[in-house]
């Protein structure tokens, strides 16, 4: 008799993808079972992990179910697609021939908190709570709603309505563990109290700024002193519910474009190359879904804002999500930018009075950022069905609202822990510095020739402008009246300030 030859086979969340013909936002892991050791490939990322012959869980979708929770991980996204597929019978039947395990009830919990359906399947009277997720590897809410019906701890950050996930990953954790209020601290501890609130006054205004020109808009004044006082708010007021949302949206936009709800209708972003030809970035969810999507954000925020979560961790997850529901025509990326320090303020990581200048970074930083932005919107766009009309009307035809509901935010998180870093590091850290080298610049020339404030500002800032020295032009225009020793003095108190 010819021997069967076991061939490599996808198992968990591609295994059933394939089965069920559906596609899937890429996931960080996927496993394959073949003959052979035990093996992990790693690229840009992306885990592949081979397991041997003995792991493989049948054809069964249960068992896939269980193994994808056990090894791929929790992703509620590829889940909820998965549910949308499954013949109930064979899911209940499942869940019943072993109801009291642990991945088991999991699956069991998934199912109905992402559909919202009931399971004919009587509640367990007795046995050990189990956490939803595992908070040795996602960030998770303490003290969850107890699920009695399932046994099962729901630590979840949000609802069916919006729930992103965040690993926790090795360098995620070291993020976390380094302090970054402390560093804050140490940063401004080197300065006096004068020169910092001085620095802050203008980091205010540098961080205004740098979110319009991130999205190369160019404000007037009134629009960049409302959105200053918005920030000087951030620390105070907590602007993460419908009516804060609206009212600061009206605030930074050109008042031709103020709004008093939720956008009607299906916007994108997207660049126009020549007549009827665009490329597309990103779409937005369906208008029609938009409604319970923002319900379940602020619902998101408001488990986080009680539920013990790192605020850096609780910020990326409301203001990454925040821009990519995209609730309103204009104004969400800088609401977006905005939400982060109203986060972290209010969660204590920002001192009072101070300001992270994280727009400022990102500005610099284009490709990481577009690279934060685009880790949920590159993928997403292969996975939705859309139509354009010839004058540039979108029309979205397939479901896609449970890919904005469930996002994996792991990368966004990241990306923000090393925005803030650096802002803390080296944006602040050069901006206090040059504020003192420019305070000693001053005082020094000022012993030489004792000038009105106006006028050694403008030494200063002249000879930084042309390398330490003043040019023969704007000596003749500006101090025709310093001697040739006077000037090449003051030339050399600047330089050695700096």
């Amino acid at each position: 008799m010819k021997k069967v030859v076991f061939q490599s086979r996808p198992a968990g969340y591609t295994y059933l993808l394939s089965k069920c013909d559906i596609a899937g936002m890429p996931h960080w892991h996927t496993s394959i079972v073949s003959p052979g050791a035990h093996k992990l490939n790693v690229h840009n990322g992306i885990v592949e992990e081979i397991y041997p012959i003995k792991y493989w869980p049948g054809e069964e979708i249960g068992n896939q179910l269980e193994f994808a929770l056990k090894y791929d991980g929790t992703s509620l996204g590829i889940l909820a697609q998965i549910f949308s597929k499954v013949v109930i019978e064979d899911l209940t039947e499942y869940i019943k021939s072993k109801p009291t395990g642990k991945y088991t009830r999991r699956i069991w919990f998934f199912y109905e908190f992402i559909t919202g359906e009931i399971l004919p399947i009587e509640d367990l009277a007795t046995g050990n709570y189990v956490d939803a997720l595992d908070p040795q590897e996602y960030y998770t809410i303490k003290n969850g709603y107890k699920s009695q019906r399932h046994r099962i701890v729901n630590n979840l950050l949000g609802t069916r309505k919006f729930c992103p996930t965040i690993r926790k990953t090795e360098e995620l954790a070291r993020h976390i563990e380094s302090d970054l209020r402390k560093r804050y601290e140490d940063v401004v501890a080197l300065y006096s109290p004068e020169l910092i609130r001085r620095a802050f006054s203008y980091l205010y205004s540098k961080e205004t700024k740098s979110s319009f020109e991130i999205e190369r808009v160019t404000p007037n004044a009134t629009r960049i002193e409302k959105f200053i006082s918005s920030l000087t708010l951030a620390e105070n007021e907590d602007f993460c519910e419908k009516e804060r949302l609206i009212e600061l949206q009206n605030m930074i936009v050109d008042s031709r474009f103020r709004e008093s709800d939720y956008r009607q209708n299906q916007n994108y972003v997207g660049q126009t190359l020549t007549y009827q030809k665009e490329i597309i970035h990103y779409i937005s969810p369906k208008p029609e879904d938009l409604k319970d999507l923002m319900e379940g954000l602020i619902d998101c925020h408001q488990l986080m804002k009680t539920g013990g979560i790192s605020p850096v961790i609780h910020a990326a997850a409301i203001a990454y999500g925040f821009v990519y529901l995209h609730p309103f025509e204009d104004g969400n990326g800088r609401i977006h930018r905005f939400l982060i320090h109203n986060i972290l303020s209010v969660q204590g990581l920002t001192p009072k009075g101070l300001i992270f200048p994280i727009s400022a970074v990102m500005l610099k930083k284009p490709k990481e950022y577009d690279a934060s932005l685009e880790a949920f919107s590159k993928p997403l766009l292969k996975l939705i069905d859309y139509q354009m009309d010839e004058l540039g009307q979108m029309t979205v035809k397939s479901d896609s609202a449970h890919w904005y509901r469930f996002m994996d935010m792991t990368a966004q998180a990241l990306a923000l822990y090393k925005f803030l870093i650096q802002t803390v590091e080296e944006e602040l850290a050069e901006e206090l510095s040059f504020l003192k080298s420019y305070d000693s610049a001053k005082k020094s020339v000022q012993s030489i020739v004792d000038l009105p404030d106006r006028l050694i500002d403008l030494f200063v800032h002249l000879c930084l402008q042309n390398n330490g020295k003043l040019s023969a032009k704007k000596r003749s225009t500006y101090f025709e009246f310093l001697t040739d020793d006077e000037l090449t003095a003051m030339e050399q108190a600047v330089k050695n300030s700096f």
